[in-house]
């Protein structure tokens, strides 16, 4: 049986060639008034997930 990837999990996460898992940077949605030069300048393009939530991504990737 072939198995299908979650649309949601497909549209917010990349894999890299050696199997981490690549995401957009959070904290740019709204409330930028708050937020530092800084912080915004931090949060652009992708960003490499922490091992310890990638797994639960990884598991939860496929439909069964």
């Amino acid at each position: 049986m072939k198995l299908k990837t979650k649309s949601s999990a497909k549209k917010r996460f990349r894999f890299t060639g050696t199997g981490l898992v690549k995401m957009g940077q959070c904290g740019k949605r709204h409330n930028m008034r708050k937020r530092s030069n800084r912080m915004l300048r931090n949060a652009r393009g992708t960003t490499i997930m922490h091992p310890s939530d990638a797994k639960k991504v990884a598991t939860n990737y496929f439909h069964v």
